[in-house]
């Protein structure tokens, strides 16, 4: 195992441990450390990342779970075409991306540049949700909901079709949904997610990608397996660490991530 391939699989405990720590945002990593560390393609790494994030995401669900803390009304309701929209993209739409969208004299605008390029952008609002200080939502336990159901089925779709192409669970996206068009408190927003996005990019992955693309099972579920393991010490970690502090610096590398993926890929590359 050389020494770049080690510290991939370092970076999937990192991966697991920063989950744990601040409850989300780890997983966005998991694409830039497949593509750079394991030189793993586009499509590919997307693919490998659904699977992480589905299955670190349905760990934390199933925590929350536990804890009382998820709408199992809502998470079938938002979730449903979640898994429509990423299993039509990761089916019909990545296959048939070209190699080259478009060429300007000696520029060439490829596929990585398109997918890259909208992961590095995704994550942008992903960090900035990550360095605001979350407002609780009161709600009375006798408050009559009333859902949203034709906005969250068209949120569910949206978000289902931006996990399939970039690869990322879309907290960032669900989360606000979820406290506006299901009048959700924080923390049954935070539990929910992680059960939406659990279900839409495993059922996404197994529904897409599992059917058109020759998986490496055996580096998929040890990189997974230690993502895993980190989620649980990140957990323990989490008695002893300020959660909000570090959720903002995580924040602030998140951004910091993009801007580096816009560099290599439209720079570097070029």
């Amino acid at each position: 195992m050389g020494i770049v391939e080690a510290f991939g699989y370092l970076s999937a405990l990192l991966i697991g441990i920063s989950l744990g720590l601040v409850g989300g945002g780890g997983s966005i990593l998991a694409v830039p450390v497949l593509a750079y560390l394991f030189a793993i393609n586009e499509k590919m790494a997307t693919a490998y990342s659904l699977f992480i994030v589905g299955a670190s995401s349905l760990v934390g669900g199933l925590k929350q779970h536990l804890k009382g803390y998820v709408d199992w009304k809502t998470a079938i309701v938002f979730g449903i075409p979640a898994i429509v929209g990423v299993a039509l993209v990761r089916y019909y739409v990545v296959p048939a991306l070209p190699d080259v969208f478009f060429k300007i004299n000696d520029f060439e605008f490829t596929r990585r540049m398109g997918m890259f390029g909208l992961f590095a952008l995704l994550m942008i609002p992903a960090a900035f949700s990550m360095l605001k200080k979350p407002k609780e939502k009161q709600q009375n336990s006798d408050e009559v909901v009333n859902y949203n159901y034709l906005l969250i089925l068209i949120e569910g779709l949206f978000v289902g079709g931006i996990t399939g192409m970039i690869g990322a669970g879309g907290g960032f996206l669900i989360i606000p949904a979820l406290v506006i068009l299901a009048n959700m408190n924080m923390k049954v927003a935070i539990g929910t997610s992680l059960v939406i996005i659990a279900f839409k990019s495993l059922l996404g992955f197994f529904l897409g990608d599992a059917l058109t693309m020759d998986i490496d099972w055996k580096f998929l579920a040890v990189f997974t397996g230690i993502s895993l393991v980190g989620i649980f010490i990140g957990s323990y970690l989490s008695n002893f660490i300020d959660g909000y502090k570090l959720k903002k610096g995580f924040g602030y590398f998140i951004f910091i991530m993009a801007i580096f993926i816009f560099y290599m890929e439209f720079f570097i590359k070029q």
